[in-house]
């Protein structure tokens, strides 16, 4: 039910920020949940922040005080403020959104690579 396109990735040094967005082909209330995952080679995909409608915003333990989701509504999009950025959070970040009927999209993804 919804087309998401990640944006907003690139290479950064160590302890630089990023913006991530994710713009939604239809309007992002009316979904069940929207969140940020991250995959790195050989690695699962893990939840990095998301959130179910009418809950607060959770985020991966690793990423507590230094990523910020927020959403734009009139633009369709979700964002994924890093800030501190360190080597480990080097990852392909990919926008995830849940519709009604348990429709589960997910968008291309961008990578996100931290240098030492």
């Amino acid at each position: 039910q919804v087309q998401l396109v990640e944006s907003g990735g690139g290479l950064v040094q160590a302890g630089g920020s990023l913006r991530l967005s994710c713009a939604a082909s239809r309007s992002i209330s009316s979904l069940n949940f929207m969140g940020w995952y991250r995959q790195a080679p050989g690695k699962q995909r893990d939840l990095v922040a998301g959130v179910t409608n009418g809950a607060s915003t959770v985020y991966a333990d690793s990423v507590k005080g230094r990523f910020t989701f927020s959403r734009d509504n009139a633009k369709n999009t979700v964002y994924l403020q890093m800030n501190s950025l360190k080597p480990e959070d080097t990852a392909v970040y990919y926008c995830n959104a849940v519709a009604p009927r348990g429709v589960n999209a997910w968008g291309q993804g961008t990578q996100v690579t931290v240098s030492s």
